[in-house]
């Protein structure tokens, strides 16, 4: 019986270091240093862009698609990225980011649905960005804990994976792709 709860115990353990070590929140900008090609926001998140993503709920269902048509431009430091959803419901979504570049390729990022500012760090080929998201009042009007990553193909498209998090459990998903139209 000892046997048995030692196993059990080992296999719980096992669990718990997959969940926090080797998950995706646990990736570091570090890791992508020395990738390439070299993500630079100003050249990659401007113009005229196209994305569609796939949205999962907490147990790894797809619960909605999307297309947003979305819009980057620069002013300096300073950058706009404009953003219109359309959702397989049939709902729709404007979003406007502000992008602010800051020292070693560090960056804030503000929109009118977030808490405070998201804190953002360019690193090889990435981007990654973390923030609080107030969900809309008809998705349930959560706070939740974002962490995006976006990584740059070799043909200069974009593939972004977010996850999104209430009191660290992982409540839903986002994977989607942003190229230039």
């Amino acid at each position: 019986m000892k046997l048995i709860a030692v196993f059990l115990m080992i296999l719980l353990v096992l669990m718990i270091a997959k969940t926090y070590v080797f998950s995706f929140r646990f990736q570091s900008p570090k890791n992508y240093a020395e990738t390439g090609p070299q993500f630079d926001l100003k050249t990659h998140l401007s113009g005229e862009m196209l994305s569609e993503g796939l949205i999962f709920g907490p147990n790894g269902k797809m619960t909605n698609s999307f297309v947003a048509k979305m819009v980057g431009t620069w002013d300096g430091d300073i950058g706009t990225l404009t953003e219109e959803f359309t959702y397989s419901n049939g709902k729709t979504q404007n979003r406007k980011w502000y992008l602010k570049l800051g020292p070693n390729n560090t960056f804030t990022a503000t929109a009118d649905d977030l808490v405070g500012e998201g804190q953002g760090v360019v690193s090889g080929s990435t981007v990654r960005l973390s923030y609080e998201i107030i969900l809309p009042q008809d998705a349930g009007g959560h706070t939740l804990q974002a962490t995006d990553w976006m990584y740059l193909t070799a043909d200069g498209a974009i593939i972004n994976k977010s996850e999104m998090r209430k009191f660290g459990l992982k409540v839903a998903e986002l994977v989607a792709s942003m190229r230039p139209n």
